[in-house]
């Protein structure tokens, strides 16, 4: 298949497919424990002071490490990927990620080992995001770099899609488990089943990998590298050919990821906070996740259309707007209204979430494409999504008030806002032509 043509739409397709089935386990398993840290970790894992809050604020910061973990992952698997390619890496990165989480439910709390259990739950933890940190770049540019350039925003939304069906399978899980079972035999040993059932389809999402090969675009990439050995790649490299982009991408990110933890995570503390049944909080975010899976490929099909920009500004200036509403809704007291709010989210976050892997996959040569969307993509998450359920949580255990959660979000979208203002707008480039220009640089300097 050649790299401009959609010569072979079959093979596209299981491309997509073997992208988005590691995005669906990788995510499935990612949100599990964001779930499982409001609901679970905050009870069973750390010692209990007297408010409910502060169990829930030290398994955010076990949260919180994940974050950490993924930049590193990032740097180490794009450097790795970027020499030698994307497909072994991603399926490594799933192994990693698999038994990370089924180790999770093995482990015992802290009424039965005392403080070895958060350290364990954050050792575990830390290798989880390391692995899910070389995910999503291997991921976005196997389907970016086997696309057609015309319609790259729409096949690399797949992925993206891919984040909340894991989601649904989460929400699906949880919500059997905490509907059908008592809150004491939830707590002692039924939230446990959701990790063990990982092992399942990370098998599956292992075998759909093994059917696809790297894209055309790197294979002559990295023939070329192999006989010009002088040319850098990864971090180093990244970093003095292609600064703007890489800071540009993690502008573009702050906004995007500090609003996806605060309606997927945070909302789950909130809306406990202020009296909503667990159950109930699941169904609605069960409904979020299938409308959010829904939108992001349509918003992606517009992004070629229109452009990258408009739909990412959009997004970012919806974003600072959002808070304003959502949480009085929140408080409304109507499920109906509740579960508006939460599709709003969900739709403000799709029009900056889906355009995503095609503007970062066309700001970077191939040679350092791997770095380049895994630092910009992941570094942000440590300031960013990392820490907004803790920021939300505490600022809420302060005031006990939505008001500083909301400038909390409105700043976080300015930035992103700025970000995808001076962002260059790349609809229909070529990753060849990107190629060329990166020899002809590289040549100048020369």
């Amino acid at each position: 298949m050649k790299h401009e043509e959609v010569a072979d739409l079959p093979y596209l397709r299981r491309v997509v497919g073997a992208s988005m089935a590691g995005t669906v386990v990788e995510w499935y398993e990612f949100f599990l424990y964001g779930t499982a840290a409001t609901l679970v970790f905050g009870k069973l894992f750390f010692p209990q002071t007297g408010n409910e809050l502060d169990g829930i604020i030290a398994a955010f910061a076990t949260y919180a490490v994940g974050f950490i973990a993924r930049p590193l992952g990032g740097i180490v698997f794009g450097h790795i990927g970027d020499k030698i390619g994307r497909k072994s890496l991603l399926q490594f990165s799933l192994v990693m990620i698999g038994v990370s989480t089924f180790l999770m439910g093995c482990l015992p709390t802290f009424g039965s080992i005392g403080y070895w259990a958060p350290v364990l739950l954050v050792l575990l933890r830390f290798i989880q995001g390391f692995a899910l940190g070389g995910e999503w770049g291997g991921a976005i540019l196997l389907v970016a770099e086997h696309s057609p350039n015309k319609s790259r925003a729409f096949w690399g939304s797949f992925p993206q899609a891919g984040v909340p069906l894991g989601n649904v399978l989460a929400t699906i899980v949880l919500l059997v488990l905490s509907a059908t079972l008592s809150e004491a035999s939830f707590l002692q040993w039924g939230w446990r089943i959701g990790f063990w059932l990982s092992v399942v389809i990370v098998g599956i999402g292992y075998y759909i990998r093994t059917q696809v090969a790297d894209s055309p675009v790197f294979e002559a990439a990295k023939a070329e590298a192999e006989q010009n050995a002088h040319e850098g790649y990864g971090l180093t490299e990244v970093f003095r050919r292609y600064p703007r982009g890489v800071f540009t991408a993690m502008g573009l990110r702050v906004g995007e990821n500090i609003l996806y933890y605060m309606v997927v995570t945070f909302s789950i503390t909130y809306l406990a906070h202020i009296g909503v049944d667990t159950t109930e909080i699941l169904t609605l975010l069960f409904c979020a996740h299938i409308l959010h899976f829904l939108v992001i490929p349509p918003i992606g099909t517009l992004a070629d259309r229109i452009g990258r920009k408009p739909v990412y500004i959009a997004g970012a200036a919806l974003t600072m707007a959002w808070p304003f509403a959502a949480f009085p809704m929140f408080g409304s007291g109507s499920a109906l209204i509740v579960l508006g709010a939460i599709f709003m989210g969900m739709i403000v976050h799709a029009l900056m979430y889906a355009p995503q892997p095609a503007i970062m996959a066309e700001m970077f040569p191939t040679r350092m494409r791997y770095s380049g969307v895994s630092l910009g993509y992941q570094v942000t998450a440590i300031v960013a999504g990392s820490w907004a359920p803790l920021v939300g949580t505490a600022l809420l255990r302060e005031y006990d008030d939505w008001l500083p959660i909301a400038f909390y979000i409105l700043a976080a979208g300015a930035v992103s806002l700025g970000s995808a203002l001076l962002m260059i707008e790349s609809k229909g480039i070529s990753l060849v032509a990107i190629d060329q220009e990166d020899r002809r640089r590289l040549g100048g300097a020369g």
